[in-house]
């Protein structure tokens, strides 16, 4: 694990795991998406820099992929649409971002020699539950072509593994958030609305609960399960095995920020009925026999460092604007 690749670097998540693993003493590449403004995303003010190899390149293009993956021993794999709404508005765009760009990193590590790829997933897969809490046996039912993308990219995965012995471990991680999130998701949303000013919170479905894990607890996840090698070949969720509706949650926000509001359900913030993902609550079991991982955040030491967040870096959110 002395070379490691990180795709989706310059992205929420891949920027945190990036800073990590640089703290950790790996050395680190960071497979950014290629822009004429050469900008490297969240990566482009860290601290760290000057000990990252920044790589552009694109996902879905195998012949960029396979050369960054040269020389690499692990590859932690997140580059995605991760956006769900916008998913309706452009299905094959997820295809070959979640599928295909899987695809090339599979397939480069296998050709390469790879010692091992962590692959992400979502619980997105899982839809509305159908027990509670919801482990790694649970059927997948993807409810949105986001979900089905991703679903499809597992199953891409674990056919490596089996087909070939390509050393792939699965991480589903839950719902992230925490510091550099889009306000495309729903904790960011409340915040930078009720920062801007507003005391009237637009939002969709208010009454789905998630199961909400801090970024920092995240990229633990990925850390530990990169090491442990009965993971191979299996998916581990990641979450924090607590739920809380919607709702609940912009009660919680405002009383943390000290506002009261309101709130206003927009009907182009809901998703299509059937596709509405009503209930996620992770079984985090697997994960903590495997390792030695167990979420270090509760929801509201982890909304208050988000906020804090937030609060200084408000100039760079459309808050106005309802993220797709």
């Amino acid at each position: 694990m002395k070379n490691i690749l990180v795709t989706g670097a310059g992205g929420f998540i891949g920027s945190h795991l990036t800073e990590r693993l640089v703290e950790l003493g790996f050395n680190v590449t960071a497979f950014v998406r290629y822009n004429s403004r050469n900008n490297w995303g969240w990566l482009e003010k860290s601290k760290y820099l000057k000990e990252i190899k920044v790589v552009t390149g694109d996902i879905r293009d195998y012949d960029s992929v396979k050369d960054a993956m040269k020389g690499i021993d692990t590859v932690f794999h997140l580059a995605a649409l991760i956006g769900i709404p916008y998913s309706y508005v452009s299905p094959l765009a997820y295809i070959k971002t979640n599928v295909e760009g899987t695809y090339n990193i599979l397939q480069a590590a296998r050709e390469l020699g790879v010692e091992r790829v962590i692959h992400t997933s979502t619980s997105e897969v899982y839809g509305t539950a159908q027990f509670i809490p919801i482990s790694e046996n649970h059927p997948i039912n993807p409810q949105s072509p986001y979900a089905a993308s991703k679903a499809a990219a597992d199953f891409l995965a674990l056919s490596y593994y089996r087909s070939f012995g390509l050393p792939v471990i699965i991480l589903r991680p839950f719902n992230t958030y925490g510091p550099r999130q889009s306000a495309r998701a729903v904790i960011p949303t409340i915040i930078t609305q009720i920062l801007s000013g507003n005391r009237e919170v637009k939002i969709g479905n208010i009454s789905s609960t998630r199961d909400f894990n801090y970024v920092a607890d995240t990229v633990e996840a990925f850390i530990e399960i990169v090491k442990c090698n009965d993971a191979v070949g299996k998916v581990v969720n990641a979450g924090s095995g607590v739920e809380i509706s919607i709702e609940n949650l912009v009660k919680e926000i405002s009383s943390l920020m000290g506002v009261e509001i309101r709130i206003k359900q927009e009907e182009q913030r809901m998703r299509p009925e059937k596709s509405e993902v009503m209930r996620l609550i992770c079984d985090n079991s697997q994960i903590k026999k495997l390792t030695n991982w167990e979420p270090k955040y509760d929801l509201i030491t982890g909304l208050k460092a988000t906020i804090k967040w937030l609060e200084e870096n408000l100039a760079i959110y459309k808050y106005e604007l309802y993220n797709i």
